[in-house]
């Protein structure tokens, strides 16, 4: 495995890693750790459903990025610079997947809370 790998394998499980949490709803609101917004760190009816939606969707891209990782290093052929561009893009593509993704969810869960 080159360097590449092991840095991107590694993002992976950090990402993983980083998602449990929230995903059992362990992330209690703070300014630090968590999916954080205006909504999510006024409400935690708001809070704990964005943040567990939001860690489900970090640990698949955790999983996304080490098998792309993975797969990726077996392409015969493929230069490093390649390598480090593709991964870092899915990487990137995968981040704002979920961020844009997570901000709609936490809209609708204020969208709801602010209809009852």
């Amino acid at each position: 495995m080159t360097f590449f790998t092991v840095l991107f394998v590694a993002t992976g499980l950090l990402t993983i890693i980083l998602g449990i949490p929230m995903l059992q709803g362990r992330v209690k609101p703070n300014n630090w750790y968590g999916f954080r917004t205006r909504a999510t760190l006024e409400s935690p009816d708001i809070w704990y459903p964005a943040n567990a939606y939001a860690g489900r969707l970090l640990v698949w891209l955790g999983v996304a990025i080490i098998l792309a990782s993975l797969l990726l290093a077996l392409l015969p052929g493929i230069s490093e610079d390649a390598y480090a561009l593709l991964a870092t893009g899915v990487l990137m593509l995968g981040l704002l997947i979920v961020v844009v993704l997570s901000l709609r969810y936490a809209k609708a869960l204020e969208n709801e809370a602010s209809d009852l």
